[in-house]
């Protein structure tokens, strides 16, 4: 494994790094897998899974941009007319739009993107009420594998809530996780809305395995 770029910050370190081939790009936050280039259908449905939710999804707000892919299909969809995408590491910002990641730039050239260098939790407490018609939150493995753990709060009542005040009437809040989360899909549904659960297969290093996506309708 090869480092293409490293940064630190206030919650540790973060690097890009390829395999020996060099095809594909992996991103790790203290060491931990966070995401890569390789399979990307579970971002891919993440987005799918909350656009299929609204009946106009208009305004869209992202919780982590990662590698991007959340956010190319969430911009596939000609209904979408803006997107604010948060998120916390400024050096992951940077590659995306330096070219470190290649697809970066032209991804996050489309005008109807903008990028938030911040917590996502702040970011939907600081947010209008009822200005987004979605709300996507890949900012972890899941509420049951921390990337940080203070993200813990953004998949509790409190942080749910926050999430549900920032969606318009019929909005969706949409979470990615890497297990099921029968905890969080209770959360949703007495926080939120009504939840639709999407198991998604995938396969990591030749691995038969799945993701998951919640979806709760406000």
């Amino acid at each position: 494994m090869t480092t293409v770029a490293h940064a630190t910050s206030p919650r540790g370190e973060v690097a890009l790094t390829t395999r020996d081939d060099g095809a594909v790009l992996e991103l790790r936050v203290n060491g931990t897998f966070v995401m890569d280039t390789h399979e990307t259908s579970s971002e891919r449905a993440l987005a799918r899974a909350a656009l299929a939710a609204v009946a106009d999804p208009a305004r869209v707000l992202i919780g982590g941009l990662g590698l991007g892919f959340t956010t190319a299909e969430v911009l596939a969809d000609p209904r979408v007319r803006a997107v604010d995408v948060v998120e916390i590491e400024e050096a992951v910002v940077g590659w995306m739009r330096d070219g470190t990641v290649p697809h970066g730039p032209e991804l996050l050239a489309d005008p109807r993107v903008t990028v938030h260098v911040a917590d996502v939790l702040a970011r939907l407490a600081s947010v209008p009420p009822a200005g987004y018609d979605v709300v996507l939150l890949d900012v972890d493995n899941g509420p049951d594998q921390l990337v940080h753990l203070r993200n813990r709060s953004l998949y509790e009542r409190g942080g749910l809530a926050l999430a549900r005040r920032a969606l318009a009437t019929g909005g969706a809040l949409v979470v990615w996780s890497a297990h099921p989360s029968p905890g969080l899909e209770t959360e949703l549904r007495t926080t939120v809305g009504s939840v639709r659960v999407q198991r998604v297969p995938v396969v990591l290093a030749g691995r038969d395995t799945e993701y998951w996506v919640y979806a709760a309708v406000r």
